[in-house]
């Protein structure tokens, strides 16, 4: 009986681990454009839904994806009510499982082939270069995924064989409840849903449970991903638990419309295999109900999705700092996701510290209107969230550079607000006044507008002859004794004081516009 858990217990730790390589791999090397396919395709409910769906059967990760979205909400690029598309979407892809071991893993045995997959991915590894490696990992992954399924029957086999689990009825009220626990507990032992559907499916190929019973652990592994969610949301910004809480709504959801169907399914498969269903058939037939019921919740839900956001709103009001708003620890282990948050951060800093100098520069002496320590706090919070952060790909590289431009110029320009000597003379001279209203117009609430860049993407300065012109008055006036010397030197503090307000808020929109378009370029 040791040897035969011992094989079950190696199954389900090749599987996922056969998972995790397989995930970690393809979501480097997606990279970006995991990014790009959400802020895409999320312009409405069904799209929103389809992406969710097709990008969690590519990764095998429903984590991957909520973790995705999660970060696109925090972010600010991707409304709650999307997101919720998303996660219902994921809920759907992550169905891809079943399919992919009751046709592949249970229906021929192709462990043999699988295993000089894993000897090629280890190989690329291990000698390859740039994305050579991260395919590897992906062929490693996928063939220790059938290794474990493998393994896995030979375990259930044994079993089946041992093991009467006659006193775990499928049939009834509480026996069903039950089993839906413990399918539950499967999940969040092993910290993957997936993980838990395919040992349901080899013991029930195996002939170690029957129909009845593996259908109610399915429901309940479905219901048990939302535990994980749960937890990973503990401590995490209000939009990333809110998104947990709507993950839990709709698996729960889902999970009690599939425990009211449950015995019509189980009559009908039953009716339909009649005696000559093989342990194989039924593992396709458990796929396709966890696929129906997760379908029929995204028919319910879809729908409903304003409400929901308006429940989730309600239930977790955000009581931050709406500059900070953004920011989330979680986001660090997808750095694509980090960057976007820090940028979003980073723009809503500028917005309020342009509206906080305009008043300055069109009414010489009056004090900054904002605190400017809460912008400050941002700015640096911004910071820790970009800082040391794992990316590789060219892509992410070139964002996270921009991301670090960005954050230089948007963090000299809160501290030149802060400089009050440099203001001093604004009301000494005519035209220098003048030069401060064109200022206080080139500033918008959305920052300075951009200076041009060049073909390839660098930034061009704009000449600004007007200060050239006015530096060369001031000299003057002070030469031909119209004004004082201290007066003079006053006034060109104020103008250098100005050139670099312009000079930050044209740089910081700069980066800005790059980290929007998603310039693959190196920022320089």
């Amino acid at each position: 009986m040791i040897t035969v858990l011992s094989t079950v217990l190696g199954g389900i730790g090749l599987f996922l681990l056969g998972m995790v390589l397989m995930t970690d791999g393809l979501k480097t090397l997606a990279g970006d454009a995991l990014r790009r396919v959400l802020a895409r395709f999320t312009g409405n409910r069904l799209s929103a839904v389809a992406a969710g769906a097709g990008i969690t059967a590519l990764v095998q990760s429903s984590s991957a994806t909520t973790l995705a979205t999660i970060g696109f909400v925090s972010a600010g690029l991707l409304s709650f009510t999307g997101a919720i598309g998303v996660i219902i979407g994921a809920n759907l892809g992550t169905t891809s499982t079943g399919w992919l071991v009751s046709l592949l893993g249970l229906k021929f045995s192709i462990a043999a082939a699988a295993l000089p997959l894993v000897g090629v991915g280890a190989l690329l590894r291990l000698v390859g270069r740039g994305r050579a490696t991260h395919v590897g990992l992906v062929l490693a992954g996928f063939g220790l995924i059938f290794v474990g399924i493998d393994t896995l029957q030979q375990g259930m086999a044994g079993i089946a064989g041992r093991v009467d689990l006659a006193f775990a009825p499928g049939a009834g009220l509480w026996p069903r409840l039950w089993l839906v626990l413990v399918g539950a507990a499967m999940t969040v032992v092993m910290q993957s849903s997936s993980a838990a559907m395919a040992t349901t499916l080899t013991a029930l190929a195996g002939g170690a449970i029957g129909l009845d019973q593996a259908a109610a652990l399915v429901i309940g592994q479905n219901i048990g991903t939302t535990v994980t969610a749960g937890l990973a949301a503990i401590g995490a910004s209000v939009p990333a638990r809110r998104t947990a809480l709507v993950h839990a709504l709709f698996n729960i959801g889902a999970g009690a419309m599939a425990f009211v169907i449950l015995p019509w399914f189980v009559d009908l498969m039953e009716w339909v295999m009649a005696a000559d269903g093989s342990g194989a058939d039924q593992a396709l037939a458990i796929a396709a109900f966890h696929t129906a019921f997760n379908l029929l919740g995204a028919l319910v839900f879809v729908p409903l999705v304003p409400q929901l956001a308006r429940l989730a709103q309600r239930i977790l009001p955000d009581r931050h700092s709406p500059l900070t708003r953004h920011l989330d620890p979680g986001l660090r282990e997808v750095p694509a996701m980090a960057v976007a948050a820090a940028g979003e951060t980073l723009r809503g800093v500028l917005a309020v510290a342009i509206r906080t100098v305009r008043p300055i520069l069109l009414a010489p002496g009056a004090p900054p209107t904002t605190r400017l320590q809460p912008l400050e706090a941002a700015v640096e919070a911004a910071a820790r969230q970009i800082e040391h952060l794992n990316a590789t790909d060219p892509a992410t590289l070139a964002r996270l550079a921009a991301a670090y431009h960005l954050l230089d110029h948007v963090r000299q320009f809160v501290r030149e607000i802060a400089n009050p000597g440099a203001r001093g003379a604004l009301d000494g001279l005519p035209a220098l006044r003048a030069h401060a209203l064109v200022l206080a117009a080139d500033l918008d609430v959305d920052g300075a507008r951009p200076a041009p860049a060049s073909a390839d993407g660098e930034f061009v300065p704009m000449p600004d002859s007007r200060g050239d012109s006015l530096r060369a008055q001031i000299l003057e006036a002070s030469a031909a004794r119209e004004i004082g010397v201290d007066e003079a030197l006053s006034a060109l503090d104020v103008l250098r004081w100005m050139e670099r307000l312009r000079h930050h808020a044209c740089r910081a929109q700069h980066y800005l516009a790059r980290l929007d378009n998603g310039v693959s370029l190196a920022a320089r």
